[in-house]
């Protein structure tokens, strides 16, 4: 996949590694030089030093041929633009960080087909590492109306033994909750659940889940 990166900071930066490391074709743009050289370096990943705002930038990047833009510049405004500019090109995707939720409906207008709350998602990260220590969450799906979360089940779980199918139909689970797969580290093996595998000490459960219900789902799990 080709892929363009507007804004080389920190996320930008992460985000970048990320993509290289998974084989992608990757150009990043940033205004300032020093960066571009630092990240190419880095990352080995193409550099362009200018504006994602102005068009002749983004053309030279390879806009016409990219399959997706990532707007991740300081500046809402400078993320619209280069959105605009983008979808003009006829770039099929266009993914961008939300900084001022006001202007999440200008963002929508401009064609972005994802929008990120950055905030929204530290936030929820923060709070789940506090309520719900054995629980990580994994990654975002939706633009943040759901999550891919892990759980580990703990020797003393009263779950152990219990087959998925009667979890599942437990008035006390969340049926908004849904087992994604399941890593047995003893067997370093990752299974995809069916209704009559039973849960065992130590297997780490992988659920798709609204945020709201990742607690009472967790609580379910690992009680003793």
């Amino acid at each position: 996949m080709f892929v363009i990166v507007a804004g080389a900071g920190l996320i930008g930066r992460e985000i970048t590694q990320v993509l290289v490391r998974n084989k992608h074709d990757v150009v990043v743009i940033d205004l300032d030089r020093e960066v571009c050289e630092s990240m190419h370096a880095e990352t080995g990943a193409l550099t362009i030093h200018g504006s994602a705002t102005d068009l002749r930038i983004l053309e030279e990047a390879g806009a016409l041929k990219a399959d997706v833009v990532i707007c991740l510049m300081r500046s809402d405004a400078d993320n619209i633009s280069t959105a605009l500019l983008s979808k003009s090109l006829g770039v099929p995707r266009v993914i961008a960080r939300l900084r001022n939720p006001r202007y999440e409906h200008a963002y929508q207008l401009a064609g972005v087909t994802s929008v990120v709350r950055m905030a929204e998602l530290i936030l929820n990260q923060i709070v789940m590492e506090v309520e719900q220590p054995r629980v990580k969450k994994i990654m975002t799906l939706g633009g943040g109306k759901a999550e891919i979360y892990a759980v580990k089940i703990p020797k003393s779980a009263r779950t152990i033994g219990m087959a998925i199918k009667d979890i599942a139909q437990d008035k006390s689970f969340p049926s908004e909750c849904v087992f994604m797969g399941i890593y047995q580290e003893e067997n370093d093996d990752f299974l995809i659940p069916r209704g009559n595998h039973v849960l065992q000490q130590g297997d780490t459960i992988f659920l798709v889940s609204k945020s709201q219900y990742v607690k009472q789902a967790t609580d379910y799990l690992t009680k003793g």
